[in-house]
């Protein structure tokens, strides 16, 4: 079996090894029931739809207190 002929350094190493941990995006698809985006095989975070049935209820959005003077 081939032996290299001189130590590749730490650097090089690590330049080869880089290119394959490319960070990717998630793919997203378009909800059925509200066309929002969401994750696919999950729970619409929106409207809590998952495969023709609502499965948990829709998280609400807090509201903040109005401020009195």
């Amino acid at each position: 079996m081939p032996n290299p002929k001189k130590k590749h350094t730490r650097s090089r190493r690590d330049m080869r090894r880089s290119h394959n941990s490319g960070v990717e995006l998630p793919q997203l698809v378009e909800c059925p029931n509200c066309k929002s985006m969401r994750l696919p095989h999950n729970v619409c975070p929106s409207c809590g739809f998952y495969k023709d049935r609502v499965v948990a209820a829709p998280k609400a959005k807090k509201e903040e207190p109005a401020e009195t003077k």
